[in-house]
């Protein structure tokens, strides 16, 4: 039930590109994928891990990018994706506002950002005004995760940066 309610967060269209930044697969990676596979969109996943796992057979055609250091920026074209999601791994990070600027590049405008994390490792109220620090409006709190905090906002055509 909470994977559903999860995934009815996402509006998918053809051509879309979702990418999941994370430090592990789990449901949320194989239900995303899936999802864009069904409107041939494009997912793609960066994965942060100490030792290279090998990938899940269903997950060969995705487009994946490893890092192994948790002090390393992930990489990503301008104006490329329509969300980003960040899984465990945006406390874990050592530079999380290098990870925002980021993915404001990487963004296209009125596109979407998610940050999930365990409950209880972020403190909502301070992700929110940082995500607003960053240009992001509207960051609420979604409670869908029995285990997750999640915090959703969006980046607003011709607001702040204006990239």
């Amino acid at each position: 039930m909470e994977l559903k309610q999860f995934l009815e967060l996402f509006n998918p269209l053809p051509g879309s590109h979702y990418m999941q930044v994370t430090n592990k697969i789990d449901v949320t990676t194989f239900a995303l994928h899936e999802m864009m596979q069904s409107v041939d969109g494009e997912f793609r996943l960066v994965l942060y891990e100490q030792e290279e796992q090998a990938l899940p057979a269903e997950l060969l055609d995705v487009t994946l990018q490893r890092i192994t250091n948790n002090n390393t920026p992930f990489r990503a074209r301008p104006r490329d994706h329509d969300i980003v999601i960040f899984k465990d791994i945006f406390t874990q990070h050592t530079n999380p506002e290098l990870l925002l600027r980021i993915a404001y590049t990487t963004l296209a405008n009125s596109a979407d950002i998610i940050i999930m994390e365990k409950k209880g490792t972020m403190d909502i109220e301070a992700t929110k005004n940082l995500l607003e620090q960053f240009e992001f409006r509207a960051p609420n709190a979604i409670d869908v995760f029995d285990t997750y905090d999640l915090v959703m906002a969006k980046k607003m055509h011709m607001w702040g940066n204006g990239l």
